[in-house]
């Protein structure tokens, strides 16, 4: 067996029941909901995903802290009963039982602390994406003394093969140094041998690149991107979607690039918003850094302290691009 197979089909399996019921939750959105600016379907599935997520992880590896976006702090308020009701329902649909005290300790084993050893865990990424009917992200890894070995991606709104609306949704899994790999998001087999070895783009030209960046402008800077892919002499539309699928489809070579730049001097990136897309890149072929070329740092906590930004390529014009930030003043 190769290193962190246990670990792999553990969180394979936790990330594929979350993706069904984060799936269920999002049929129910209506468009009433939307123009009401509704957020509950996006505080059902998060805190649904997480308690899934952190209940398989706790039962196999009970000394592993998980590293979460959220807790139950504010579930356990009275007027937020209804919300604990309706994750308690979700959970039952996927033939997980448990009382709301249990439901609750599985979410706040979210809150953990980082260390030598530990997971952290996005349970919906993108909750714009997620109330459009879009793409969201579940992300998950597992960082050993600072380096990331094992990240997955579920997105169920991410077609299979690229172009392709009606082909099932997508989890993207890496090992360090075992490469890059996809599989059915609703796949009754989650072993290595039946999933597709996925690879960056051999683009190395910028008239051939292809920028992905975020849809909303206040999680990156969209001017500064335009900025530098005219500066590039980039030509094509740049891809705009919510999430880690973004890692997704650079590390499939749907796209070329992906560019984070910072909107906020002071802002710094939550490691769960990266970790699982960074290893899925790297693993594919391609390389991340930050906007001044430096590797991320998962060390610090609960943000890339030391890092500003992010910048995620298939690898030959990463370093031209790195110039190109630092003659336009960005990095």
């Amino acid at each position: 067996m190769s290193a962190f197979e246990t670990e792999l089909k553990v969180a394979l399996a936790a990330v594929q029941v979350a993706s069904r019921v984060c799936q269920s939750v999002q049929k129910q959105i209506t468009r009433e909901k939307l123009d009401k600016k509704d957020n509950s379907p996006v505080t059902i599935a998060d805190f649904a995903s997480q308690a899934i997520v952190c209940r398989a992880l706790a039962a196999a590896f009970p000394d592993d802290p998980v590293v979460g976006e959220e807790d139950s702090a504010e579930l356990l308020l009275p007027e937020n009963r209804n919300f604990l009701d309706q994750i308690k329902a979700e959970l039952d649909k996927v033939g997980i039982a448990g009382s709301t005290t249990d439901v609750c300790g599985w979410i706040d084993r979210g809150a953990g602390q980082s260390g030598s050893r530990f997971w952290t865990l996005d349970p919906i990424d993108g909750t714009k994406g997620f109330l459009r009917g879009e793409q969201y992200a579940i992300s998950l890894a597992l960082i050993i003394d600072g380096r990331i070995s094992l990240g997955i991606l579920g997105c169920p709104n991410l077609s299979l093969q690229p172009g392709i609306e009606t082909s099932p949704g997508t989890m993207m899994f890496a090992i360090r140094g075992q490469g890059s790999w996809s599989l059915p998001i609703n796949s009754e087999s989650l072993d290595r041998q039946d999933a597709k070895r996925i690879t960056v783009s051999r683009s190395a030209t910028w008239p051939e690149i292809r920028f992905c960046e975020s849809v909303e402008s206040g999680h990156s800077s969209h001017s500064r991107s335009a900025q530098i892919a005219e500066s590039l002499g980039i030509v094509k539309t740049p891809a705009r979607l919510d999430s880690q699928a973004k890692y997704a489809v650079v590390a499939r070579g749907e796209a070329d690039v992906y560019l984070r730049l910072p909107t906020k001097a002071d802002y710094r990136e939550k490691i769960w918003d990266h970790a699982g897309g960074v290893i899925v890149v790297e693993e594919a072929g391609g390389r991340v850094t930050d906007i001044t070329g430096q590797p991320l740092e998962f060390t610090h906590g609960r943000e890339l302290a030391v890092n500003r930004g992010v910048v995620a390529t298939n690898g030959p014009l990463h370093d031209e691009l790195l110039k190109a930030l630092r003659d336009a003043e960005v990095a």
